[in-house]
């Protein structure tokens, strides 16, 4: 286990460069305010270095609502934060101190859309965390299709792509008229549910005509989990707590 010193004290730190792409980002970002120490805290357990874009947005970022909020990033915000916005450590259950044996389920999640897709950073080989992919590689849990794809690539080239406007390019097929209205604003543990359901053909064939109603993040998740589980006999797995 490395200490903290170990993983701030680093040549080439990640944060001058992804900090200029957070603010020249092709789509609207809104950060909430970081805490220094809850920081330190979550680079300390997850044992990344902010030679990473994952440990400098970890230490730097309070989290970060991408393209008005439809992506939701997880840092480490202050305690105050109007927006309700959860950090990393709750997300993922960290323990309240430190453990060097503690690790993540089957990876890290680190973000959310607000139609409850889930990005985990992929934690061993495949066989063993039920995930695709590699280790190191983002995965999506895609809520129209409620199983886990890789996306081939890791968690930098990831938030540079989704700060470069790849949200428009990756939910192209899950967007309607007037969407950014009702999206911009909402907290950070709502989300959108949608009747006809996300994974239906009916929604599929006409996602314009469906009506949204904002809930819990939370209980979009455990209704993916459920419907997951029902569908295909199968849990999905940690979704993230919320």
């Amino acid at each position: 286990m490395r200490e903290l010193n170990e993983l701030t004290e680093v040549e080439d730190p990640a944060w001058p460069v992804l900090g200029e792409e957070l603010r020249a980002a092709a789509v609207p970002v809104e950060m909430p305010e970081a805490d220094p120490a809850v920081g330190a805290a979550a680079l300390l357990q997850t044992q990344v270095s902010v030679r990473s874009y994952l440990g400098a947005f970890l230490l730097h970022g309070g989290g970060a609502f991408v393209d008005d909020g439809w992506l939701r990033v997880y840092g480490s915000p202050a305690a105050d934060d109007s927006r309700r916005l959860p950090g990393i450590a709750r997300v993922n259950g960290y323990p309240d101190r430190f453990d060097p044996h503690w690790r993540p389920r089957a990876g890290l999640v680190v973000a959310h859309d607000v139609l409850g897709g889930v990005f985990v950073v992929q934690g061993g080989p495949a066989d063993q965390v039920g995930l695709p992919g590699r280790p190191g590689e983002i995965v999506y849990f895609a809520p129209d299709a409620l199983r886990w794809e890789a996306l081939g690539s890791g968690y930098g080239a990831w938030l540079s792509w989704m700060l470069s406007g790849g949200t428009e390019e990756f939910y192209q097929d899950l967007r309607w008229p007037g969407w950014r209205e009702e999206v911009r604003g909402l907290d950070g543990d709502r989300g959108l549910t949608l009747y006809p359901p996300l994974w239906s053909a009916e929604a599929h064939r006409d996602l314009a005509g469906t009506s949204r109603r904002v809930v819990a993040l939370a209980e979009l998740l455990d209704l993916e989990r459920l419907t997951s589980a029902e569908f295909d006999g199968a849990d999905p797995g940690f979704l993230g707590a919320l």
